[in-house]
């Protein structure tokens, strides 16, 4: 008899796949001259999109002292240093969360996140914040007063090592709930090991800037700051003491739950 063919289809499957196919094609050429780019562009969660605008308006409960110092921060030619609105929240909510008393703040600038720390922690909490900066905290330190959060802050103008280095030399590892790590990135991986030995089990270390505004995905040989939180990221994902989130809010942040 005669040989079957190599693809043996009925014709209307044949007919049908075919169609199927100058679909397809269609379908990517229209794509090519359509791309998607009003989900991109409103996709891209940067400072000014109008998605992180959705978020802001669909999300942040902001305390009307919070806000009253974040418009003053913006004033500031250094604005860009100061947390994220929507990140100190979540930092705040989680705080809360674990029933956190003790916290370190490494890195105050002006001292919103430590503000918005203060306002959630209970009337006996303590905000550790450290800063080699006076001059910024002085901008907060007012606000801190207003909100009647003032004695729950207690900052320390000196390297943020040394101050770590004298709260594990006054026995005090392992007693904070909760630390945020957001100074000079060149020392974020001795920040973190000491962080880790004063916050206790079930507490949390919240990593700043951990994008380096896209940064870190090829870090330039000179380019000391990503390649020191670039290495730091690589060691959490093997950090074995710790579980991670690495989340994409503000210049991404990575909080590491201490097992």
């Amino acid at each position: 008899g005669s040989r079957m063919p190599l693809l043996s289809v009925p014709k209307e499957v044949a007919v049908g796949t075919a169609m199927l196919g100058v679909a397809f094609a269609t379908g990517m050429l229209a794509g090519k001259r359509r791309p998607q780019a009003t989900y991109t562009e409103a996709g891209k969660i940067g400072k000014n999109s109008p998605l992180r605008q959705y978020i802001l308006d669909h999300s942040l409960r902001e305390h009307p002292i919070l806000k009253k110092l974040r418009l003053l921060t913006a004033d500031h030619p250094h604005d860009g240093m100061m947390v994220s609105c929507e990140e100190a929240q979540l930092m705040a909510n989680l705080a809360k969360l674990i029933k956190a008393k003790k916290v370190i703040e490494i890195g105050v600038f002006t001292g919103y996140n430590a503000l918005s720390m203060a306002l959630v922690l209970p009337d006996d909490g303590r905000v550790i914040a450290c800063d080699i900066n006076e001059d910024y905290a002085k901008i907060g330190r007012p606000l801190w007063k207003e909100a009647g959060v003032e004695h729950k802050i207690d900052l320390r103008i000196k390297p943020a090592i040394q101050t770590l280095d004298e709260l594990l030399a006054s026995g005090e590892a392992e007693t904070f709930d909760f630390a945020f790590i957001d100074a000079d990135k060149e020392s974020y991986n001795e920040y973190y090991e000491k962080c880790f030995h004063l916050i206790k089990k079930g507490g949390i270390i919240a990593i700043d800037n951990v994008f380096w505004n896209g940064k870190v995905l090829k870090p330039r040989k000179d380019d000391l700051a990503a390649q020191s939180i670039h290495r730091l990221n690589e060691k959490l994902l093997r950090d074995a003491r710790v579980n991670i989130s690495m989340l994409p809010v503000g210049d991404g942040v990575t909080l590491a739950f201490k097992l």
